[in-house]
């Protein structure tokens, strides 16, 4: 199956800007499913969110082993037939207590071991520069046109607020 023909009938800074003028486009019956946004060049955005320190790298330890160890203690209680259903709740709190405390001191060794580089935690995304609605090249002419129309009533709008 060909791709079709698809031709960039505007370019935005950001990904609500082209989302707006795909909604527009939709508001004037325009054949939306005709139209793709693509984003361009995309880079790696990586948000500081705060500072790691022995408190904060003891307890992602903790959570980070809590849970697995948690869940192996509960289906080694599942599997043991030696007594009633609430004995088998007991494994996976023993599970839980032992992967915290065994997850709390490999984070507070994995800390120290940085020696202070990288002790901040950070979210990171990939975040294109620019945005292009594309359409099919048959109907592209027509959707740069409300999309113009589209322009003139915000230049309007924002010169009537001033």
């Amino acid at each position: 199956m060909s791709q079709p023909d698809r031709r960039p009938i505007a370019s935005y800074p950001t990904y609500a800007e082209a989302g707006r003028a795909v909604d527009y486009l939709s508001d004037q019956e325009f054949p939306v499913e005709r139209v793709a946004i693509i984003g361009h060049d995309p880079q790696l955005v990586e948000q500081a969110v705060g500072r790691v320190g022995h408190g904060r790298a003891a307890l992602g330890g903790a959570a980070s082993g809590a849970l697995p160890a948690a869940l192996i203690g509960w289906l080694f209680g599942l599997l043991s037939w030696l007594g009633p259903v609430l004995s088998s709740l007991l494994p996976a709190l023993y599970g839980l207590i032992f992967g915290a405390a065994t997850g709390a001191l490999l984070g507070l060794l994995l800390h120290s071991v940085r020696r202070g580089r990288r002790d901040f935690a950070s979210v990171s995304a990939m975040q294109p520069s620019r945005y292009e609605p594309l359409t099919d090249a048959e109907v592209a002419d027509q959707a740069a046109e409300l999309l113009d129309r589209l322009g003139s009533a915000a230049a309007r709008t924002s010169a009537t607020e001033k």
